[in-house]
């Protein structure tokens, strides 16, 4: 294929290029006035109609080309260009071979430049992903994975008058039906957006089969593109692994910028499980972007902690109790007045188990032969003063605690002083 050529009735009007174009190369073209995109598949390669000879490596040939054709069909059929919620699907319009070499081909798409989507206001940041999660629902709602979702296949769009950008996603090439993908050496996408599990397929884990492949995988690689929708970068992984599966798959948790709301790094953390039943529909994700704030940043305080990780809480310290249940054991951490220990006491007597706890003094008669005593006189070093915050009238009492009995006894010691001063 080159520039000039007419390959099924489409002239090429550019110089084929395999940038991006993984295997396979890439022009636009023209037909009957309308513009088009042109791929050429590298591989695999269709035997030729008239060779009849029965080898094993043209048997293998002939069934590589029946389930490359297959499994092309069966996905157009699917999607259908006049599908309701289409338009945001740049689907296939042909698909033929010419002698060995296959072709496919699709409308022509011109996109505005968005280098920096991490830079539109929440609004539209919303807008952009909600178009592409309806594309992506589109796909799911019948049994269709892309395969290979990223950047580079979905294509941004800006209509003129409209202060919205909208994805389109393309090149369902390396698309199946879940739960049928292609063999391991066969099998398309990128490492980087791939899922735990597609890591795992591609590398003939006996723990990950077939059906384990499902819409599931795009979801990882949606949630990885709507980190960098964002935020202008992917979630970061300890360096050791080469993607983002890889890291998920060895028990690490992904990094995630925690500019982010609370919702969309709740979101984005399920959305990148390890596990692929884990993992949300894309309809819960189109629900958590119903409101513009989710895609917001916001520059949090240093230690502060989000709802996606949750904080370690301190419990509050346990009631102090003696080694058997009863009164008696350690103090409290905060010293309190003498009262409130007092008032303690009585209640841990009536608490079930084997401890012993002391009982209550009776309570004391109001002396009445003794008469009050005199206004406080300044300390000496035999007394010690009187606490200001003790309520009057109570007795003077220690600074240092002890039974009741010496504060009883203290107490008359200072009325007999009180009548020796009198």
């Amino acid at each position: 294929m080159k520039q000039g050529d007419v390959i099924g009735g489409y002239r090429i009007t550019t110089e084929p290029t395999n940038a991006n174009g993984g295997k396979c190369v890439w022009a636009f073209a023209e037909k009957g006035g309308a513009q088009f995109f042109v791929k050429r598949f590298l591989e695999p390669k269709r035997p030729r109609d008239d060779d009849t000879r029965d080898t094993p490596s043209l048997r293998i040939r002939r069934q590589l080309a029946r389930e490359f054709e297959e499994r092309h069909r069966t996905i157009m059929k699917r999607l259908r260009p006049d599908a309701r919620g289409g338009g945001n699907l740049v689907l296939a319009t042909d698909f033929f071979h010419e002698g060995s070499t296959y072709y496919k081909v699709t409308e022509r798409i011109d996109t505005s430049s968005l280098e920096k989507p991490q830079a539109l206001e929440p609004r539209q940041k919303m807008v952009l992903l909600k178009t592409l999660g309806n594309s992506l629902k589109q796909l799911h709602d019948i049994d269709v994975v892309h395969g290979d979702l990223k950047p580079l296949n979905v294509l941004v769009q800006r209509r003129d008058g409209s202060p919205f950008h909208a994805a389109k996603l393309i090149d369902f090439d390396d698309s199946y039906v879940s739960g049928k993908p292609p063999e391991p050496d066969d099998i398309a996408g990128d490492s980087v957006y791939g899922a735990p599990e597609w890591r795992r397929y591609m590398q003939r884990d006996d723990s990950v089969g077939a059906e384990h492949l499902t819409c599931a995988v795009d979801v990882f690689a949606l949630g990885l593109m709507t980190h960098l929708y964002l935020t202008g970068d992917l979630p970061h992984h300890d360096k050791r692994y080469g993607s983002p599966a890889d890291a998920v798959n060895a028990g690490e948790r992904l990094d995630l910028d925690t500019r982010l709301s609370d919702a969309m790094l709740g979101l984005l953390r399920t959305m990148t499980a390890r596990a692929p039943g884990s993992r949300p529909g894309v309809a819960a994700f189109l629900r958590t972007l119903s409101d513009p704030a989710v895609c917001a940043l916001q520059h949090r305080r240093p230690g502060t902690t989000t709802k996606a990780s949750p904080p370690t809480r301190t419990p509050p310290p346990a009631a102090p109790t003696g080694p058997a249940g009863g009164a008696g054991g350690a103090k409290p951490s905060a010293s309190g007045p003498r009262t409130s220990r007092i008032k303690t006491n009585p209640r841990s007597t009536g608490r079930p188990g084997g401890g012993t706890a002391p009982r209550p003094p009776a309570p004391r008669p109001a002396p009445t032969a003794a008469p009050a005593p005199p206004p406080p006189a300044a300390p000496t070093a035999d007394e010690p003063a009187t606490p200001p915050s003790r309520p009057a009238p109570a007795p003077t009492e220690p600074a240092a605690p002890g039974p009741r009995a010496s504060r009883v006894r203290i107490n008359l010691g200072d009325r007999d002083r009180g009548r020796d001063s009198s």
